[in-house]
């Protein structure tokens, strides 16, 4: 009987993304295809990087490079505003609808580049125009409402719209419009989402910001989707420090790539594992 595999991808920031785009490219270099995951939640940096892999694109080719000039695709982030946003998500006296409801405010009332100007940077990272006829799911949040939205190949969204609201982080990209509601960032509610990925007998987690939050939720959240192997995959020290301290550094992309090649060398049996297990 053949094992069902789920790749959940998350938040992280430019820093992040280039991480997980440097595994990626040294897992397959050492045999391990994240690709072929049966079902793939994407948040945030992770609905980019899961995008890349749900479409086919070339992870050492068609990687984003720093951009020198990204022109008005380049999002300007209203540093006040995104502090808000983290202070409302810290207010230990909300409940945590509220305060995805509050920050949902903020997003609205940010001064950012435009829906337009956000969804043309993301179509620079994605080669892919059409949704992938498999199992891709996006995540973003109702500013309105503060509910999480997944979207896939059957919903309302165009593939770049919904990994753009995914990444429109309140403060430094605009909610996304979608048949009249908007939405933002993925990460706001769960900076994984990994209770997502329901149904799956293994499931790899790469999550490019475990060391900024507890572990807590994300425990539930794996003991939610119920995988029997859970395999996560976290920054080692020698990433964190290519990260430095701005996630949205585009200068730090190819060191925090290169420290997410070399840690797939020490990574890959410890997947390999785990994701070999599909034909047994």
């Amino acid at each position: 009987m053949n094992t069902t595999r789920a790749l959940v991808t998350g938040g992280g920031g430019v820093v992040g993304t280039a991480w997980m785009t440097g595994l990626v490219s040294g897992l397959r270099r050492a045999g391990v295809d994240l690709a072929e995951a049966d079902v793939i939640v994407g948040t945030s940096a992770g609905s980019i990087v899961g995008t890349m892999l749900a479409t086919g694109q070339d992870f050492d080719s068609d990687t984003p490079a720093p951009p020198g000039n990204r022109g008005d695709s380049a999002p300007q982030a209203d540093r006040g505003r995104l502090a808000e946003v983290f202070a409302i998500l810290a207010d230990a006296s909300l409940e945590p609808a509220d305060a995805r409801r509050q920050v949902g405010q903020v997003a609205i009332a940010a001064q950012t580049i435009t829906e337009q100007a956000h969804i043309a940077g993301i179509s620079m990272l994605i080669t892919a125009q059409e949704w992938p006829d498999r199992q891709l799911l996006i995540t973003a949040v109702d500013v309105e409402t503060g509910e999480l939205k997944v979207w896939d190949r059957a919903g309302d969204a165009p593939l770049r719209t919904a990994v753009a609201s995914s990444c429109a982080l309140p403060g430094v990209s605009p909610p996304i419009t979608v048949n009249g509601r908007r939405y933002m960032d993925g990460g706001i509610g769960s900076g994984t989402n990994a209770d997502v990925a329901t149904g799956a007998d293994v499931l790899v987690l790469l999550e490019p910001l475990a060391h900024l939050f507890p572990r807590g939720p994300l425990e539930r959240e794996l003991a939610a989707a119920g995988a029997g192997t859970v395999v996560t995959i976290n920054p080692d020290q020698a990433a964190l420090d290519a990260f430095g301290p701005d996630l949205g550094d585009w200068a730090a992309w190819q060191p925090a790539r290169e420290a997410g090649i070399r840690q797939a060398a020490a990574t890959a049996e410890r997947v390999r594992a785990a994701w070999s297990t599909k034909d047994r």
